[in-house]
């Protein structure tokens, strides 16, 4: 098992990163993957990410073990920009390497939950020339909150 976690303030290339990381894990049966990226539209102009340095690296590299730990993965990558983006520009790259599908799908809809609800990062939205921050919204805390709860039998 193998984790793969980054903390970037440039640019990366989602696709070449994928590639990568699927070669990497060729006996897994599957890769799933999210791409977050900046919206357009909705008259944002720029996103802004800030971090706690001594935090949020060390946090992500804690989620990726815990997410090794509860499935059974070949491989998990979270990547995770900060500073300022421009709409279209990729913010965060989830993936997870699994023998079989679910498994690769559930840890990186797990991973991206607790990104969203948990993170370690402060994020505003640029419009109109004015900065606005940007809180968790409630489905974002419903999301994590499904985790909890007991599988059904």
């Amino acid at each position: 098992m193998a984790a793969d976690i980054r903390l970037l303030d440039q640019a990366f290339d989602p696709g070449a990163a994928l590639a990568a990381f699927a070669d990497a894990h060729q006996r897994a049966g599957g890769v799933t993957s999210f791409l977050g990226q900046v919206r357009g539209g909705d008259d944002v102009e720029a996103l802004d990410l800030q971090h706690y340095a001594p935090l949020t690296l060390p946090g992500m590299e804690a989620l990726g073990e815990e997410v090794l730990a509860r499935w059974p993965l070949d491989g998990v990558l979270i990547w995770h920009r900060v500073g300022e983006m421009l709409p279209g520009d990729s913010i965060v790259l989830v993936a997870a390497a699994a023998r079989h599908r679910r498994d690769a799908f559930e840890a990186a809809d797990y991973a991206m939950d607790h990104l969203k609800s948990q993170s370690w990062f402060w994020k505003r939205e640029k419009r109109a020339g004015q900065w606005h921050w940007i809180e968790p919204r409630v489905q974002d805390h419903a999301d994590l909150a499904r985790w909890n709860d007991p599988p059904e039998a």
